[in-house]
């Protein structure tokens, strides 16, 4: 493959040394209590098609848990609108989004970060991250599905082993208690140099946007997340 990206022994420093994160997404209905948990990142979804879709005001978050808003193919000046409304850090963006939109949206909202989503099953041509190596922040691999998340299982995260790239990732998909175990085993791999943060979603819900906070807990301390 003839790819430009630095090797993998040029990981940045930033990058090398910071511990694992965690975002909860599909926020909706109880979002200070999560909020309380300290995650990293929490998602708030702005696709109507969803049922964790999020409108109206939004409970205060304390400034250190970055807002990520996840997009289906929006228009730019839907994104724009809702990074003004709610003071979003990051965009997550999880339909077709083509490297040109990427880097349209980053010139025109220079303070964002911006995480391409790309959905797996059983393989991924890795060839398809090359055009977006300049215009995204991170990259999240996700279970492909008929939604475009929040589909409740897991992909084989094997196929990461050919992850050509040294740009941080999000791991999601179908991830939960159960997956604590192959997760610890995951994060010793060469593969998982680069995973900056778990993604988690369903596997945490009472009802679609209403989080158990008790699981995410437990989470965090199996994982030996930050508390």
């Amino acid at each position: 493959m003839d790819y430009n990206y630095s090797t993998k022994k040029e990981r940045p420093s930033t990058v090398e040394t910071a511990p694992l994160k965690l975002k909860v997404c599909g926020m909706k209905k109880n979002t200070s209590e999560i909020a309380g948990l300290k995650p990293d990142y929490l998602g708030f979804i702005f696709w109507d098609k969803s049922k964790r879709h999020f409108s109206g005001p939004m409970a205060a978050v304390p400034h250190t848990i970055k807002k990520v808003g996840v997009f289906v193919d929006a228009s730019i000046q839907t994104v724009l609108n809702r990074i003004e409304d709610y003071n979003l850090l990051l965009v997550q963006l999880h339909g077709k989004e083509t490297p040109e939109y990427c880097a349209e949206l980053k010139q025109k909202a220079k303070q964002i970060q911006i995480i391409k989503v790309f959905s797996i099953k059983n393989d991924f041509d890795f060839d398809l991250l090359k055009p977006y190596e300049g215009v995204c922040d991170f990259y999240l691999f996700d279970t492909k599905g008929e939604l475009p998340g929040g589909n409740g299982y897991a992909f084989n995260w094997g196929v990461l082993q050919d992850y050509p790239s040294t740009k941080p990732y999000f791991l999601s998909g179908g991830i939960g208690l159960n997956e604590i175990d192959s997760l610890n085993e995951f994060m010793k791999r060469p593969e998982a140099k680069y995973c900056h943060a778990i993604d988690v979603n369903s596997k945490f819900e009472i009802e679609p946007g209403l989080k158990d906070v008790e699981k995410v807990k437990e989470f965090k301390k199996e994982l030996g997340l930050k508390q």
